[in-house]
């Protein structure tokens, strides 16, 4: 089953940072007050589900790690560098999927969050990306934030080709 998601396409572009190397830049707005968003974006069980079932381990605090996990396997990691509840997360990423992933070395991945009246405007900004980097680095984030505005809007979780495939592979 899993050879029907092989051709979803990755439609987001790289653009190249002023400073070297790529960046891509996401936005959606959210029907939620600041701290419903942080605590969908840190609590590791609201963040599995819309995160590909990938459950985020941290004690939330600057200069600490976190880890990706998908059961035992480390999927993603990284260091919290910057933690200022609820407005702003800046986390090193390193993708452990794959050994192409893997390869493409840290980036750096910030979550903004600015209310706007009864809704909130979450702006995440993946960078420090290598120029050439694999579209599975940051191609997910479509994916991923309508999830997440669909859970907290919701309270549901929203079927993309990613949760599928992730869905599959847990068995």
């Amino acid at each position: 089953m899993a050879e029907q998601f092989d051709e979803v396409p990755y439609q987001v572009p790289l653009a190249p940072n002023p400073d070297g190397g790529g960046i891509a830049v996401f936005e959606v707005w959210i029907k939620t007050t600041p701290e419903r968003l942080w605590e969908a974006i840190t609590d590791p069980e609201l963040r599995a589900r819309y995160s590909f079932g990938t459950l985020i381990e941290s004690d939330w605090t600057e200069g600490s790690p976190y880890a990706g996990k998908a059961g035992d396997y480390v999927i993603t990691e990284g260091v919290n560098t910057v933690v200022d509840p609820p407005n702003r997360l800046v986390q090193t990423f390193t993708a452990k999927w794959s050994p192409e992933v893997e390869a493409m070395g840290a980036s750096r991945v910030t979550w903004e969050i600015r209310p706007v009246a009864d809704s909130c405007q979450l702006t995440v900004i993946h960078d420090e990306l290598p120029a050439d980097a694999n579209p599975e680095l940051y191609g997910g984030w479509p994916m991923i934030l309508s999830g997440l505005k669909t859970l907290v809007e919701t309270g549901a979780d929203l079927t993309t080709p990613g949760s599928l495939r992730y869905a599959e592979m847990a068995g």
